[in-house]
């Protein structure tokens, strides 16, 4: 049974530090990150190869993104708090505020390069680890300045709680026996480099047949035995099916993009209709191999 925030006697303190915290992210929106800077073609033949290229380089952007984030949050003072927030790389989340208090509020940054048009990160932590909701999740749509050139300026910025994503993944993809949602093995025992926090996705590759006897198990569970569950006794339930029949482990598995998360989806639609140098970004995503568009870009910014 999962514990609740309640229960904390410091909940205020962790639910104002998160709070403060998305304020002070919140307002990179608009605002240019002075990272890395992709230097303006010098010729529209240049142009075209950069069009070409941006969206490989957008992973070191993203990255460089993500570790700058602890520092705009650490430009305000957390005295009140005697702690500070520290950068986690690797582990989870990415920026951990690192004080004296057993739970420790986190924020995990996502970055999302939208003339890819799909958002590829992904999130696979189980819900059993936000007991507390302590850990939020930061998405950061950004492009060059420029579209193809200039330091990586953020477009909007979308905050909700981590509980929130494994919740949306959860219910997206678990649907026994088609596809079956696993949690983690408990690895509480083990070194933290070694513990495992991180569910997987199975899908049913047997015959008609087999799929037809394993929905008639399935069945036997009872009106609520599709419902997820990461109680050992529903978790067992699908290790029996797993054992019983061929499944396949999903590699696409968690994707934020596909797990209809309410909030996430308002948040593609608003940054693709974000107008820049007169085109929305979903239309900057079909002109940038455009030869008018590079030109006129290469020009306006002269």
């Amino acid at each position: 049974m999962a514990k609740e925030l309640a229960e904390i006697p410091y909940k205020n303190d962790v639910i104002e530090i998160l709070d403060i915290a998305n304020q002070d992210i919140y307002s990179l929106k608009d605002q240019t990150i002075d990272v890395l800077s992709i230097t303006k073609p010098p010729d529209l033949a240049y142009a075209r190869h950069l069009a070409k290229v941006v969206s490989k380089i957008s992973p070191l952007m993203g990255n460089m993104i993500e570790y700058s984030t602890v520092n705009v949050l650490n430009k305000r003072d957390w005295k009140k708090y005697q702690g500070s927030w520290i950068r986690q790389d690797p582990g989870f989340p990415d920026n951990l505020f690192a004080w004296e208090k057993p739970i420790k509020p986190g924020i995990e940054v996502k970055t999302w390069f939208p003339l890819a048009t799909e958002i590829t990160a992904r999130f696979k932590d189980s819900e059993d680890h936000f007991y507390y909701d302590q850990t939020r999740v930061t998405v950061i749509a950004w492009l060059p300045e420029f579209i193809i050139f200039g330091k990586p300026k953020v477009l909007d910025v979308f905050i909700d709680t981590a509980s929130s994503f494994a919740t949306a993944r959860n219910l997206h993809y678990h649907d026994p026996p088609n596809y079956l949602v696993f949690e983690p093995e408990d690895t509480s025992a083990r070194t933290r480099n070694l513990q495992q926090t991180n569910t997987n996705g199975y899908v049913f590759q047997g015959t008609q047949e087999q799929l037809e006897k394993a929905r008639n198990e399935v069945a036997t569970w009872g009106p609520s035995g599709k419902i997820y569950s990461s109680e050992p006794y529903y978790q067992d339930r699908l290790q029996a099916l797993l054992g019983s029949y061929r499944y396949r482990l999903d590699t696409n598995f968690a994707k934020i993009d596909r797990i209809e998360h309410h909030g996430l989806e308002i948040f593609k639609q608003r940054v693709l209709s974000i107008n820049l140098f007169g085109h929305t970004v979903l239309d900057w995503s079909e002109r940038i191999s455009s030869d008018a568009s590079l030109q006129n870009l290469l020009e306006t910014q002269a």
